[in-house]
């Protein structure tokens, strides 16, 4: 299994960027995606996931403003991210887990241990 992002960049407060993550040989039919975040100093956090049903999931922080959806004819994740502000500034790893429980469940409890992990797309947002 593969995961790999792009999309990451520069921009300035209020602005917006979409994060893509191609996902290759990953065939199982029960499962949870989704985005994760280390920003300077801190713990790596969830963000956003994606779950085998569609149910979705999201960080208050972002709530209202990043939107989670995914291609699965084209095995593609992807984040839209609106309004970022400075705090947004991170790195941000695709994931993708075989576990049965859930959005929520994936992004709350998985942080550090999801089954797939991409290398990661820097997000840098200026004020």
């Amino acid at each position: 299994v593969k995961l790999v992002e792009s999309g990451g960049g520069s921009v300035q407060s209020g602005g917006s960027l979409r994060l893509s993550c191609r996902i290759s040989g990953f065939t199982d039919t029960t499962y949870s995606m989704g985005w994760f975040r280390q920003r300077p100093g801190k713990e790596r956090e969830g963000v956003a996931a994606i779950d085998h049903e569609g149910t979705t999931s999201y960080a208050d922080s972002v709530k209202g403003r990043f939107t989670i959806s995914q291609d699965n004819a084209n095995q593609a994740l992807y984040l839209q991210m609106n309004s970022l502000q400075p705090e947004d500034t991170a790195i941000y790893y695709c994931a993708a887990d075989r576990s049965p429980w859930g959005a929520t469940w994936f992004l709350t409890y998985r942080q550090r241990l999801a089954d797939y992990w991409g290398h990661g797309t820097q997000v840098t947002v200026s004020s």
